[in-house]
């Protein structure tokens, strides 16, 4: 007896065979670092107290400014003059007006003026926690008892200073 044995090698004419795909995978870890953020913004530039030699003038909302922070701790602000007067626009005049007799109101200090000290910086606004996401809106008065000086403009600039607590 005779055995015939077909070997039959590929695949089948009408089958299909689906391919097996492979796949691998992994995972990564986002880290997002917020640093501490403070600004100060939108400083009134300058402002104007007018009045007579002997006259106290008071100019309530006299700058403004915005703070922003994202310190939980809250933030503090402070003033200084940059000299020690305010210097006459006439030239020839010798006349000053000294900075510490420009007397200052923030927020909370709605009773009492505190005197603007050449040198050092005067706290005029605080906060315990940190500012609205648009930032709190800060506003300071300012007041000045005018000297037996003579008619002119007198100037002189203040620095505004932001520090986290």
């Amino acid at each position: 007896m005779l055995l015939l044995v077909l070997m039959v090698s590929g695949v089948l004419s009408g089958m299909r065979v689906t391919a097996q795909a492979d796949s691998d995978g992994d995972s990564t870890v986002a880290n997002v670092i917020v640093d501490a953020s403070i600004t100060l913004t939108d400083l009134t530039p300058s402002f104007t107290l007018r009045g007579v030699p002997g006259e106290t003038v008071t100019e309530n909302g006299a700058v403004s400014m915005r703070v922003t922070t994202n310190n939980v701790a809250g933030y503090v602000v402070t003033v200084r003059p940059v000299s020690a007067a305010l210097v006459g626009s006439i030239a020839g005049n010798d006349d000053v007006i000294p900075t510490s007799l420009l007397e200052i109101r923030g927020p909370g200090q709605r009773n009492g003026f505190t005197s603007l000290a050449s040198g050092g910086p005067v706290q005029v606004a605080s906060s315990a926690v940190r500012s609205a996401p648009g930032g709190d809106i800060v506003g300071n008065d300012y007041r000045i008892t005018i000297p037996p000086v003579r008619s002119d403009t007198y100037s002189g600039t203040l620095d505004y200073v932001v520090t986290t607590l």
